[in-house]
């Protein structure tokens, strides 16, 4: 199995690498640290209740009540930087950019170097759509994929 996510996925697509039936993970423009989510969401919004401002943003895409949210300070809960102990990195990739204003770059480069993951980093390109990447960088991606396989890449 390989996973993809970007954002709040690519949370989510670091923390399924550990479950062993999950053979390797890219994570795009992923929040590594929900220690950020204090001073993040106010460059988002000026609503003082994140998780309404979340569900009127997006729909049912988000199913977090005020209170899971404030979970989420927590540091332990969802948070690939509790896990980074656990981390395998040669079955992570991870892209992101250094003008993301939502994820910052810093707490990404940091995760990178403490766990080791593979981190390729654009000048520019804000809080990049995964769609984007996936299309942009598909042959890296499947060369990455392939390893996993046992194959050589190109076949």
């Amino acid at each position: 199995m390989f996973v993809i996510g970007g954002s709040f996925g690519g949370a989510a697509a670091i923390l399924s690498s550990l479950d062993s039936r999950v053979k390797k993970a890219v994570a795009n423009c992923p929040v590594v640290d929900w220690g950020i989510l204090a001073r993040e969401q106010k460059k988002e919004t000026s609503n003082p209740s994140y998780a309404a401002y979340i569900r009127a943003a997006f729909g049912n895409g988000y199913r977090l009540s005020e209170k899971n949210w404030k979970k989420l300070r927590g540091g332990r809960f969802y948070n690939p930087a509790y896990h980074a102990a656990k981390i395998i990195p040669s079955k992570i990739m991870m892209f992101h950019a250094q003008d993301d204003p939502y994820v910052p770059y810093r707490s990404v480069a940091k995760f990178a170097r403490v766990t080791g993951v593979r981190l390729k980093w654009l000048r520019r390109g804000g809080h990049l759509s995964t769609d984007l990447i996936v299309r942009k960088y598909w042959t890296e991606i499947r060369e990455f994929f392939e390893t996993e396989l046992g194959r050589p890449s190109g076949t």
